[in-house]
C-alpha cells in the first residue's frame, strides 16, 4: 500500500459518517487494496452480519491466493498502529495484522459456482469500528454482491443506528416542536404589527415552516432506520426539505443583507448576480449531499462528492456576505450626506451586528460543529448534531428580532436628541477614518 493510500485511509476514518443500516450493494471489477464499507458505534449487544454472493475474483497474474481477500474491523484505537504498521511494511498484506478484527477471507467462500457467504459476528469490545474489505491480491480485480447489517440489540430489538446517534429521532422531533412554537410566536408578532409586515417577513415565516418540516422528516427517517434498517422513503422527503430549506435560508440571509422589501423595495443588479449564483449551487450541493447520503464511502466517487459538497459551501457562505458588506458600505455613505444622521447610523449599526451573527453562525456550523464531531467520544456523536441544531435554533431567533416586523422600531423612531448625538458619532466615526 502507498503512502496516498495511508493518508486517504486516515482522512476516510476522520470524516464523519453517518449511522449505519442494512445496506446492499454491487462491487464489479474492483481493484482497490481497501475499501471502507460502513462505520459504527458498537455497545456491548452490537453485532455484524455479513452476506456475499456472485463472488468472483479475475488476475492477470497466478490465481489469487483467497486467503489475501476478505473483511476485517478496525477500530479507532487501533487506527494509528496499523497505519504505522503498513508503512514500514509496504508489502504486508492488511489480513494478517494483529491490530484488525478479521472476520473471514474468501478461503471460506462455499465451492464454485455458488461463490457465497453468510455469517454474523458478535462485538466482543464496544468500540466505534470501521468495516473494510481488503485486497491483498496484486493485479486482482474483485466482483460480488454484498449485504451488510451492523447493529446493536436494544433489549430484544435490533438498532441499527450507531450507538452515538441513537437518540437522534428525539432529538430532531424535539426541536421540530420547538420550531413550530417559534412559528406561532412569529405569526402573531406579524399579526399585531400587520402595517409593518414587508415581504421579507412572509419569507422569513415560510422558512421556519421548511425548517420544522425538514426535522420532522428528519425524526422519521432516523427512527425508521433505527427500527427496521431502511428509511421506508422518509430519505426522500427528508432530502427534499433539506434542499429547500436551505437554499431559502441562504435567499433570505443574502435579502436582508441588501435590505430588500425592509430599506428598499429593489434588488441591484449584482445583488441578483449573488442570488443566481448562490442558488443553483445549492441545489448542487444538495444533489451532493444525497450522494453522499444514499451510497456511502465505498463508492469511487466518493470522496470527489464530499469536496465537491465542501468546495459548494464554502463557496456560499463566502458569496451571502458580500450583500451585507455592500449594505454597509452604502449605508455608511449615505450617512455623510442625507442629514438623516441618527436613521442611517442605526441601520448601519444593525447591519453590522446582522454581519457578526452571520460569520458567527457560519462558524459555528461549519468548523466547530466539524470538530466536536471528530473528537467527541463515539458515544456521544449526537452531541455535534445537538450543537447544530442549538446554533441554529438561536441564530433563527436573534436574526428574526433584529428584522421583525414593528410599528415603532427602534432604528427607525429617534427624536430630535439622538438625532444630534448621532451626527456627532458619524463625525467621530468619520474622523477616525
Amino acid at each position: 500500500m502507498t503512502k496516498l493510500g495511508f493518508l486517504l485511509l486516515l482522512l476516510l476514518l476522520l470524516l464523519h459518517l453517518g449511522g449505519a443500516e442494512i445496506k446492499t450493494l454491487t462491487i464489479s471489477s474492483d481493484q482497490r487494496p481497501l475499501i471502507l464499507l460502513e462505520r459504527f458505534g458498537f455497545t456491548h449487544t452490537g453485532h455484524a452480519s455479513i452476506s456475499i454472493s456472485g463472488v468472483s475474483v479475475t488476475s492477470t497474474l497466478a490465481t489469487p491466493d483467497p486467503s489475501t481477500l476478505g473483511f476485517f474491523l478496525l477500530n479507532q484505537d487501533s487506527l494509528i498502529q496499523l497505519l504505522i504498521q503498513l508503512q514500514q511494511t509496504p508489502q504486508f498484506c492488511v489480513l494478517q495484522s494483529k491490530f484488525i478484527t478479521l472476520l473471514f477471507t474468501f478461503q471460506n467462500l462455499s465451492p464454485l459456482p455458488h461463490s457465497s457467504f453468510n455469517s454474523t459476528y458478535p462485538i466482543h469490545s464496544p468500540n466505534e469500528y470501521s468495516l473494510f474489505f481488503a485486497n491483498c491480491a496484486p493485479e486482482s480485480k474483485v466482483s460480488m454482491r454484498l449485504k451488510t447489517e451492523l447493529f446493536n440489540y436494544d433489549g430484544e430489538n435490533k438498532d441499527y443506528l450507531s450507538a452515538g446517534l441513537t437518540v437522534l429521532p428525539v432529538l430532531y422531533f424535539v426541536f421540530s416542536v420547538l420550531y413550530l412554537v417559534f412559528l406561532g410566536v412569529w405569526v402573531r408578532v406579524c399579526v399585531a404589527n400587520k402595517e409593518s409586515v414587508h415581504r421579507i417577513h412572509l419569507l422569513m415565516g415560510s422558512l421556519v415552516v421548511m425548517k420544522a418540516f425538514n426535522l420532522v422528516f428528519a425524526a422519521e427517517d432516523k427512527h425508521y432506520v433505527k427500527v427496521t434498517g431502511t428509511a421506508h422513503g422518509w430519505d426522500v422527503l427528508f432530502y427534499i426539505f433539506q434542499g429547500i430549506r436551505v437554499v431559502l435560508l441562504f435567499t433570505v440571509i443574502v435579502l436582508i443583507g441588501t435590505g430588500w422589501s425592509f430599506l428598499k423595495p429593489f434588488l441591484q443588479d449584482r445583488e441578483k448576480k449573488v442570488l443566481m449564483v448562490v442558488i443553483p449551487l445549492q441545489v448542487l450541493a444538495n444533489v451532493a449531499s444525497v450522494v453522499i447520503g444514499e451510497t456511502g464511502p465505498f463508492i469511487r466517487d466518493w470522496m470527489t462528492w464530499n469536496q465537491m459538497f465542501l468546495l459548494i459551501d464554502i463557496i456560499c457562505c463566502c458569496a451571502i456576505i458580500f450583500p451585507i458588506v455592500w449594505s454597509i458600505r452604502s449605508l455608511r455613505e449615505t450617512s455623510k450626506t442625507d442629514g438623516k444622521a441618527a436613521r442611517n447610523l442605526a441601520k448601519l449599526t444593525l447591519f453590522r451586528q446582522f454581519y457578526i451573527v452571520v460569520i458567527g453562525y457560519l462558524y459555528f456550523t461549519r468548523i466547530v460543529v466539524f470538530a466536536l464531531g471528530t473528537i467527541a467520544a463515539y458515544k456521544y456523536q449526537w452531541v455535534a448534531n445537538a450543537a447544530e441544531e442549538i446554533a441554529s435554533l438561536a441564530f433563527y431567533i436573534v436574526m428574526f428580532y433584529m428584522f421583525k416586523p414593528a410599528v415603532k422600531n427602534e432604528y427607525f423612531v429617534l427624536d430630535d436628541e439622538e438625532e444630534e448625538a448621532a451626527e456627532m458619532a458619524l463625525r467621530d466615526e468619520e474622523f477616525e477614518l
